[in-house]
């Protein structure tokens, strides 16, 4: 894997989520209740702490918790809520320790159909439906990952040509269209809501 993504929109972050699955992963995992190049630069500067120049799932999964909260709750830190983040990226980390040996290119590389890879996304802690739906678009998309059937599977964010998610994020101006896609989702989410009340 090693391939420009523009989701931190910062040189240093996106090249490390270009070549390093985990971090990929992490940046996912990160990318909730925080504006995204927030949540994708958090790999890189977990990374950074930690002395390295890329993420190792061996070494996060053993680090001690109270030491690798304190890590991501260091000013700036790398979440709105580092303690509980920092738990599920260890959670991460342990599951593919145990799962995939820690190879966390080893969930998709070998997955036969698109079902199959949402299934074994859909199986990480931390990652519901959607998010795993997300990253099945973002892998297909953009990672050349595109075992048979996977835009079904990715559902409405496999879509061709669509700006729904991170997936379809490839610079400041597709950045923009998708936030765009999110405010008319809310504002018509609103407005339902209202007509129901009235």
């Amino acid at each position: 894997m090693d391939i420009t993504l523009r989701l931190a929109q910062s040189p240093e972050a996106d090249e490390l989520l270009g070549r390093s699955p985990l971090a990929a992963l992490v940046g996912m995992l990160l990318d909730q209740q925080v504006p995204m190049e927030w949540a994708f630069s958090g790999p890189y500067t977990i990374a950074q702490r930690l002395g390295r120049d890329d993420l190792d799932a061996h070494e996060i999964a053993a680090h001690d918790p109270e030491d690798f909260a304190a890590l991501l709750s260091a000013k700036p830190a790398v979440h709105r809520y580092p303690g509980s983040m920092a738990k599920r990226v260890q959670q991460l980390c342990q599951y593919l320790v145990e799962h995939y040996d820690g190879d966390a290119e080893a969930i998709w590389r070998d997955a036969a159909t698109g079902k199959e890879l949402l299934r074994r996304l859909n199986e990480l802690p931390g990652f519901g439906k959607q998010k795993a739906q997300i990253f099945l678009a973002l892998l297909g998309k953009q990672l050349k990952v595109a075992p048979e059937g996977w835009r079904e599977a990715a559902g409405p964010y496999g879509e061709q040509g669509c700006y729904r998610s991170v997936a379809d994020i490839t610079g400041p101006d597709s950045l923009d269209k998708v936030r765009a896609t999110k405010q008319a989702a809310k504002q018509a989410a609103k407005q339902a809501a209202a007509a129901k009340k009235a």
